[in-house]
C-alpha cells in the first residue's frame, strides 16, 4: 500500500511562497532596517522546531536532492547539533520546574547558538531552496505569542512601529496541514500531528511506516510487502 503525501507537500509549498512574499513586503517597506545579505548566516544558528509536515518535507528533499557522501557529512553535523539542542532543552525544562518565567527561559535559550547541519563549510545552505519557513522569515519582525523578535543584526528598534509577521498564524496553518496528513493514514500514534522536532532530528529521522505508526490490514499484509511514498515519484 502506498501513501502519497504530494498534495500536502504542495499545500506546504504554497504556504512557503506566501512566507517569502511577506518577507519581501517587509523588506520593501523597511529597506534600511532589514540587514539580510548574501553570505549572512546568523539565522543558521537559531533554535526552532519544525511541524510534522515541514519535517517530512525537508527530509524528503534531503533524500531526493543530495548524494550519499554529502548526506552522510550532513548527518554527522546533525547528530552533533541534536546533542547540543537536547542539552539546551533539558536546561529549559529544569528552569521551568524551578518556576522561572517562560519569557525569561526563552530569552536565555535564544542566546545559545547551534549550527544548522545544512550550513556547509563555505557558509552556504545545502538545501537553500527547501529551507524551512522560519529561515525565510528570519530578519524581519516576527510575533511569537505576545513577544516580537527580530535578528540582532537588523536595524529594527525596540518599541518601533514596523510591519510584523505573525508566526503563530503560520504555525496554525502548518499544524492544520499536519493534522490532515495524519488523518489520511491509518496510524496508531495518537496526536502524531503535534510532534515538533528540530531540523537536525528531521534529517536523521526515517519517516517510514514504523515512525508513522502505519497499521496494515491483514489483507494488505498477506498480499504484498509494505510500501509507501512521500510523494510524486515515478
Amino acid at each position: 500500500m502506498q501513501y502519497d503525501f504530494s498534495g500536502f507537500f504542495a499545500e506546504y509549498e504554497k504556504l512557503r511562497q506566501q512566507a517569502d512574499s511577506l518577507f519581501q513586503k517587509v523588506w520593501q517597506q523597511c529597506p534600511e532596517e532589514v540587514a539580510c545579505d548574501n553570505g549572512c548566516t546568523d539565522c543558521c544558528y537559531a533554535l526552532f522546531d519544525l511541524s510534522l509536515v515541514e519535517a517530512m518535507y525537508i527530509n524528503f528533499a534531503f533524500q531526493k536532492k543530495l548524494e550519499e557522501p554529502q548526506r552522510q557529512k550532513i548527518l554527522e553535523r546533525a547528530d552533533q547539533a541534536d546533542r547540543q539542542t537536547h542539552k539546551i532543552k533539558y536546561y529549559m525544562a529544569k528552569e521551568q520546574k524551578k518556576g522561572k518565567e517562560t519569557a525569561e527561559i526563552l530569552q536565555q535559550a535564544g542566546s545559545y547558538r547551534v549550527r544548522c547541519p545544512l550550513l556547509n563549510d563555505e557558509g552556504r545552505c545545502d538545501l537553500y531552496e527547501d529551507r524551512p519557513i522560519t529561515c525565510r522569515i528570519y530578519g524581519v519582525p516576527m510575533a511569537i505569542g505576545n513577544e516580537v523578535h527580530t535578528c540582532f543584526r537588523s536595524g529594527f528598534k525596540q518599541g518601533g512601529q514596523y510591519p510584523t509577521v505573525y508566526m503563530d498564524r503560520i504555525q496554525d496553518r502548518l499544524m492544520d496541514i499536519s493534522q490532515r496528513l495524519v488523518q489520511s493514514i491509518p496510524t496508531k500514534h495518537v496526536k502524531l500531528e503535534e510532534v515538533m522536532v528540530p531540523l537536525s532530528m528531521a534529517l536523521m529521522n526515517e519517516y517510514n511506516e514504523d515512525y508513522l505508526g502505519i497499521v496494515q490490514s491483514s489483507a494488505d499484509s498477506a498480499n504484498k510487502p509494505n510500501e509507501w511514498v512521500l510523494g510524486g515519484e515515478d
